[in-house]
């Protein structure tokens, strides 16, 4: 117990001399020198019989040899609301359908309502260690996953008729334990949601592991806006057992349409979060009240749903995607402005890309593949230093993934 104290002492003083140090609107800060490149990717097939596919990222930054790792779950895809059938590409409609975090990686299984946890090999980080069954989740259609390494939690947002957050205590070295319930939401929605309005988006724990943060889409035509749910991490150190609150804050913030991916401003309470509506938009989370407010709206003329959001390091700015239209567009993290627009149709197959990370002078470019079944790819874009931007590898995964893949994550 005194350990622990000793522990959230030392946390709370450098949160608190960092809050004082940089101010709540500051722009991020900028970013010289060396910046390290990652070691593996991650993705789901999002098949029937689910599997993570894990890829070896080489020194300069390129893709090598692919491994497939089954979940023991089940994959599924919602229905859409414009064809009644099944969607393909992007089944799952979220941000985050797998996560890594610190050695482990946390995979959602929408078919049958489990999540998956799997251990990383610090010496060849391509190899991954499944660790012991998938833990139940009280929803239906589990989308997106979020662990915090500091509270030993992982929380899963659903999109069915049962939808909401429920979170559970894992052990980096053992698995994952009971999920302990669902903080519901209101969505109109069957077991197999119909889409992709009216769904959950993204969980996100902040970067401070204080908050867990769901973005949710609305839904124009029945009068539905999209929100923010900000839910408080309580009873890190006094009690050793950290839990997310039963309550949150949820702010609708007008204005906005889709919430969709998003990730926190190092060093602010601000958060670039993707809006398939019409763009991306940057907006803040008050410290004291957990209450939301768009400070920035951007809208990308010729998009159609842009979804996913990533921050790179190398270049201090947030690069999105849309999957139904060939490009890649960049973005300040000050105002949303765009920055670049780089189009890709010479070098994807399909129509876009459908998730994307980011690390080192490298942002990484998940395609699900042609609808003439060609295999999933993955584009590397460089974006170093003194270089200019452009697409250096197009990765086919073969018959390893295909339309059905979802989710990117990159180690460390």
């Amino acid at each position: 117990m005194l350990g622990n104290l000793k522990i959230c002492l030392t946390l709370g003083l450098g949160l608190i001399q960092t809050a004082k140090a940089m101010p709540a609107f500051a722009p991020p800060p900028s970013v010289s020198g060396w910046v390290r490149n990652g070691e593996a990717l991650y993705f789901q097939t999002n098949d029937k019989d689910n599997a993570v596919v894990s890829v070896k990222i080489m020194e300069n930054g390129t893709l090598g040899q692919a491994h497939s790792f089954y979940t023991n779950g089940t994959g599924a895809s919602m229905i859409s609301a414009a064809t009644n059938m099944t969607t393909s590409p992007d089944g799952l409609s979220s941000q985050g359908a797998i996560a890594v975090v610190g050695h482990n990686i946390f995979v959602v299984n929408a078919g049958d309502n489990t999540v998956s946890m799997f251990s990383i090999d610090e010496e060849d980080p391509a190899n991954i260690t499944l660790l012991g069954a998938p833990a139940a989740v009280p929803g239906d259609f589990p989308v997106t996953v979020a662990a915090s390494a500091l509270n030993n939690l992982v929380c899963v947002g659903t999109s069915g008729t049962r939808s909401g957050v429920a979170c559970a205590p894992y052990s980096p070295f053992v698995g994952i334990g009971k999920m302990d319930f669902l903080r519901p939401f209101d969505l109109d929605q069957s077991e197999t949601p119909v889409g992709p309005l009216d769904t959950v988006s993204q969980v996100l724990f902040s970067d401070d592991e204080t908050k867990l943060l769901v973005t949710v889409k609305g839904a124009p035509a029945m009068g539905k806006t999209g929100f923010l749910a900000v839910f408080p991490v309580t009873g890190q150190c006094l009690t050793g057992e950290a839990k997310v609150a039963a309550s949150r804050i949820e702010s609708t913030l007008n204005g906005t349409v889709a919430l969709f991916g998003f990730e926190q401003i190092a060093n602010s309470n601000r958060y670039f979060v993707a809006d398939a509506g019409y763009g991306a938009a940057i907006i803040s989370v008050d410290e004291n009240t957990d209450s939301s407010q768009l400070l920035h709206k951007q809208v990308i003329s010729d998009q159609k749903a842009t979804c996913w959001a990533a921050i790179s390091p190398a270049t201090n700015s947030v690069f999105v995607t849309d999957p139904l239209v060939n490009h890649i567009v960049e973005m300040s993290l000050i105002d949303a402005s765009i920055t670049s627009v780089i189009n890709t149709t010479t070098t994807n197959d399909a129509t876009g890309y459908i998730d994307l990370t980011a690390a080192g002078n490298f942002v990484y470019f998940l395609s699900p593949g042609t609808t003439q079944g060609s295999g999933a790819e993955i584009a590397v874009l460089s974006v170093g230093e003194g270089q200019s931007k452009k697409i250096i590898q197009s990765f086919n995964l073969g018959s390893l993934a295909g339309s059905s893949a979802q989710g990117l994550a990159v180690y460390p």
